[in-house]
């Protein structure tokens, strides 16, 4: 129990103080701020660095791979969210399962697809104490999405593709908005809303993300 509380640099405390800084930098979004006061991010990265998981910067997990900065998955929530209820949800890259964890605090249901079956393996044994009921993970290709399960009404890609994939923008729901890092050096967080007639396209901020593969490994 105490690994999943944490103690020390991974208290309850120091995860307020986190959620706090992110109050202060204007996310302001009372469900992403309390799911991330909840879920344990020190969880998710190697022990070395479990003394540093509440500070504002990306570690790394292995892979090539990287956890992302606390603002900028909470950036990406809020405007995934845009105050509303959310019931199905995908993510796209599960990587270590963090924020495929703040997803399912946020929403009825969630999924999310990783291609890296040993980064997989590893989100499952990350999340597995924290006995998440409507999560599910799957192995496969990202840019395909989930189409058995669609449509979502938000998703959420963590990582970089070089432009928008068409089959994840088809398994929007109307009125569901799709938030994802866009570019290959000049990237950009995009936020896609679908209509009922069209998709409409915002850009938020600069980021900096890993670059979003096709296929299986």
């Amino acid at each position: 129990m105490n690994q999943v509380r944490g103690i020390g640099m991974t208290s309850q405390r120091t995860r307020d103080r986190m959620v706090a800084r992110l109050r202060e930098r204007g996310i302001d979004d009372e469900a992403v701020l309390g799911a991330m006061a909840s879920v344990p991010r020190h969880l998710f990265v190697d022990a070395a660095l479990a003394s540093r998981a509440y500070e504002d910067t990306a570690l790394p997990i292995g892979f090539e791979q990287t956890i992302s900065h606390p603002y900028t998955v909470a950036r990406m929530l809020e405007a995934a969210r845009a105050g509303r209820d959310l019931g199905r949800v995908l993510e796209v890259g599960t990587g270590c399962g963090y924020q495929a964890a703040l997803l399912a605090r946020l929403a009825t249901e969630a999924y999310s697809v990783e291609r890296l079956a040993p980064l997989l393996e590893k989100a499952r044994a990350n999340l597995r104490p924290m006995r998440i009921a409507n999560l599910r993970l799957s192995y496969g290709d990202g840019y395909k999405g989930l189409p058995e399960v669609a449509p979502f009404d938000a998703i959420v890609v963590a990582a970089a593709a070089p432009k928008v994939p068409e089959a994840l923008k088809l398994q929007l729901a109307v009125g569901g908005r799709m938030v994802l890092p866009l570019g290959i050096d000049d990237q950009q967080l995009l936020v896609i809303e679908r209509t009922a007639a069209a998709f409409k396209e915002s850009r938020l901020s600069a980021v900096r993300f890993v670059p979003m593969r096709m296929g299986k490994e």
